[in-house]
């Protein structure tokens, strides 16, 4: 059961919450905050969301990200820009489960798709990741009606008179598929009504509007984006204390570095398809231990790439000693011939996906 927390930052009591007045954060102080750049994954892990300092870290990281908002409608983009629209109700839906000790991933992928979207507005790259709705934390897909609904809504004529009511209902639908998913129908109810309410608006909205309604810009045509493979290695040196290969091993550069890979990744890339990782040893010790020391750290590294946000599906492997990258054949002494062979022990990153494309 989720229990409520009261912190600072007070959330509206409609989970959709209307669009947060984006004027409000200024009160607060925070104009230096609009050339900040929000950080990957934002906020800090659930089990460590109990200290006031904690806590206070996270609103800030909201409270950025909402006066980037802000500034894109300073900036001309309006309110009921779909994009703009999408973006306040992803940051808005993930602030009212974290304010509800949602424990899950919900609100740091919820947060993360308004970043994103928010980042594609603010570079003019396209696509605009806000094209796509994604059921983040695996929410469960429901009201395929509701869904398609929405799509036909976003291909009318008075679509323009529509967009925010479309791009909230849509993020109240993932909304309510991830209450389902955690809780069942009766949690999920309150966000599919909020979703069927903002359909019957929008159809109102669309059908009442002028025909010389100004219409979004038509997206000029864009050649079907080209998938890329990027490859990264890894020193498992600096990730992990000696011989160890799980999650309590990893050393604080070590977890810095994979925050850093997951920040740049979520940066660079609109899409990323596949991600495997690989682990790698040197070659002391016996096949068995290397071959079991490797895949228990690749395995380690998978899941701290998907606590950051990167890939619902990642595959971790271990090869052991079996692709060196430094023989050094000729080194004894151990201490000098274990410094020779770091190389060997790496953690191998490969993913292919679609990268941002960012106008001049």
């Amino acid at each position: 059961m989720k229990t409520t927390m009261t912190p600072t930052l007070t959330p509206t009591k409609n989970p959709m919450m209307t669009l947060l007045p984006l004027a409000s954060l200024l009160a607060m102080g925070l104009a230096q905050a609009a050339t900040t750049t929000l950080p990957a994954a934002p906020l800090a892990m659930p089990e460590l969301r109990i200290s006031d300092r904690a806590v206070a870290a996270d609103q800030q990281a909201y409270r950025l990200l909402q006066e980037r908002i802000k500034k894109l409608n300073d900036g001309g983009v309006r309110v009921g820009d779909y994009y703009l629209s999408k973006a306040q109700c992803w940051l808005d839906v993930s602030f009212h489960e974290y304010t509800r000790n949602d424990r899950s991933a919900f609100p740091l992928q919820a947060l993360q798709e308004s970043a994103k979207i928010v980042a594609a507005l603010e570079d003019g790259s396209a696509p605009n990741p806000g094209d796509a709705t994604p059921l983040v934390n695996d929410a469960t897909r429901l009201r395929e009606d509701l869904w398609s609904g929405f799509g036909q809504l976003r291909a009318s004529p008075g679509f323009a008179c529509a967009a925010q009511k479309v791009a909230c209902g849509e993020v109240e639908l993932v909304h309510a598929g991830n209450e389902y998913k955690q809780q069942g129908w009766r949690h999920a109810n309150p966000y599919v009504q909020l979703a069927e309410d903002a359909q019957a608006a929008a159809r109102s909205a669309a059908a009442a509007c002028p025909a010389d309604q100004p219409k979004p810009d038509p997206q000029p045509a864009i050649l079907p984006p080209r998938s890329e493979h990027e490859r990264i290695t890894l020193d498992m040196d600096a990730l992990f204390r000696f011989d160890k290969a799980g999650p309590a091993d990893v050393l604080p550069q070590g977890l810095e570095k994979i925050r850093e890979l997951a920040a740049r990744l979520q940066q660079g890339y609109v899409q990323i398809d596949t991600l495997s990782v690989t682990g790698h040893t040197d070659r002391l010790g016996s096949d068995s231990y290397n071959q079991a020391l490797s895949e228990k750290r690749a395995l380690t590294v998978k899941q701290l790439l998907r606590e950051q946000g990167i890939a619902n599906v990642i595959s971790a492997y271990g090869k052991g000693k079996a692709e060196p990258v430094a023989a050094c054949d000729q080194v004894v002494p151990r201490a000098a011939l274990i410094a020779c062979l770091q190389p060997n022990r790496r953690v191998e990153i490969e993913l292919t996906g679609i990268k941002r494309v960012r106008k001049d």
